[in-house]
């Protein structure tokens, strides 16, 4: 992997609206099902305290996944997500109608994700960020790819560059 230059505070402190992938984004991309049918993940307890710190500082959150799950259902719940976007393969889409429902540009908005179908809404956004252990393709689209692994702290990372750049107090 190439080193990407690093991105202009003023690019983060535009951002609006955080969207993100969420297996091998928000976890390391494990899905355990068990005999009965049930399925688990692992989410970052890191992960979820920047969400909780960027949603308190005025910038949307949502999830994109393109396979729906109750596990993402009950963490997005706990998290207080307010767009969570399940079965959704085409994810610039789903970003795009989020981003006009929120009255928002491109240019307003961060999306992570770190496979191919991630790859038309990485480009799409104003910042696009991936994982380290990401598909190739998404590793080249990205603007930013994080230190930390996916499920270990990479979105974490990500509200921390926001917040550092500073919000607005005029923002939505």
């Amino acid at each position: 992997m190439t080193a990407k230059p690093s991105i202009a505070p003023a690019r983060w402190a535009a951002i609006r609206l955080l969207a993100l992938d969420v297996d091998g984004i928000l976890t390391d991309g494990t899905v355990q099902i068990s005999s009965d049918g049930t399925e688990t993940k692992a989410f970052s307890i890191l992960d979820g305290m920047g969400l909780v710190r960027v949603l308190k500082a005025g910038i949307a959150v949502a999830w994109i996944s393109g396979r729906a799950s109750g596990a993402t259902t009950a963490r997005a719940t706990e998290l207080k997500i307010p767009h969570l976007i399940q079965g959704r393969t085409d994810k610039l889409a789903a970003l795009q109608e989020l981003a006009a429902l929120l009255k928002l540009s491109p240019a307003q908005c961060a999306y992570a994700g770190d496979d191919d179908i991630d790859v038309p809404a990485i480009n799409w956004a104003g910042v696009g960020a991936t994982v380290p252990g990401a598909m190739p393709s998404a590793l080249a689209a990205a603007d930013y790819v994080t230190g930390r692994a996916a499920g270990h702290g990479a979105v974490r990372e990500i509200c921390e560059l926001i917040l550092a750049a500073g919000v607005p107090p005029s923002s939505p």
